[in-house]
């Protein structure tokens, strides 16, 4: 893969990551990740998110703790906003998309890499992010900083 490639997918992960502002917890958005990863239609991605998800369930953690479903506003004509389905990912659960991708795509194959480098960052402690930075289970997330109803991002938990 050309450097400019690598460069270019690198700064658009760090680009859309989320920060939550009350508890500094690191989140990814999958429609915000669904075309850094090559996918163009969400019916395609969300394929892979369920295989992702079975890898967790199957690794015997809680799906909820890294796939929570999420409602966010979003634009339509004359200003109005109406909701949409995502989901919202900690770096665990884009690891395992980014395994369960397409590996022909050059988004996915720098994604397994990246994903997998930075998830073993966190877990060694050598995390260029500041401490307010750090990732947390995403039931405290939501509890503490979205309240389990719209943020100021316009997004909620899902039921």
């Amino acid at each position: 893969m050309k450097r400019e490639i690598i460069v270019r997918l690198h700064a658009n992960f760090e680009e859309i990551v989320q920060i939550e502002t009350e508890t500094g917890a690191e989140f990814w958005l999958a429609r915000d990740l669904q075309p850094l990863l090559g996918y163009a239609r969400w019916e395609n991605f969300i394929k892979v998110i369920e295989k992702a998800k079975m890898s967790c369930k199957t690794a015997g953690y809680d799906v909820a703790d890294h796939f929570l479903d999420v409602t966010k506003k979003v634009a339509v004509g004359s200003g109005a906003q109406r909701p949409i389905d995502d989901i919202a990912l900690d770096r665990y659960a884009c690891y395992l998309i980014a395994q369960k991708g397409d590996p022909s795509k050059d988004e996915i194959a720098f994604a397994q890499t990246y994903f997998a480098v930075q998830t073993r960052k966190q877990e060694i402690g050598k995390v260029h992010f500041s401490a307010s930075r750090k990732p947390l289970n995403w039931r405290i997330l939501f509890l503490m900083g979205l309240h389990w109803g719209e943020s100021a991002r316009g997004i909620s938990r899902r039921n």
